[in-house]
């Protein structure tokens, strides 16, 4: 598999668009499509962009996932994540008072 076919692949598996990963890493539709078609190489700059919404960079540039064990995140769990990142400060404290209500007994 190419960079361009695992970036498109972790793009599905995140269920995002061309158009909302390429803005994610500051660049257009186009360029997106490029790059899964191997027609460019996304620079470091949008790798850590898009790092942000839950690609796995080591995956996407070396073909090898980082083994997380017992920890690693499931989809539903990455898109949780995905949700809560882009919430404002108060509301993610309302966030995480909700959870630590639902575990405290558990």
């Amino acid at each position: 598999m190419t960079i361009g076919e695992r970036l498109k692949e972790e793009r599905s598996r995140l269920g995002l668009s061309q158009t909302d990963l390429g803005a994610a890493g500051g660049v257009g539709k186009t360029t997106q499509i490029n790059y899964e078609k191997g027609a460019g190489t996304p620079d470091a700059k949008y790798l850590a962009a898009v790092e942000g919404l839950g690609v796995d960079v080591l995956y996407v540039v070396t073909g090898q996932r980082l083994s997380m064990g017992e920890n690693q995140l499931s989809n539903d769990d990455l898109e949780i994540v995905k949700h809560v990142r882009n919430l404002g400060d108060e509301d993610k404290g309302a966030v995480m008072r909700l959870l630590r209500a639902f575990t405290v007994n558990r």
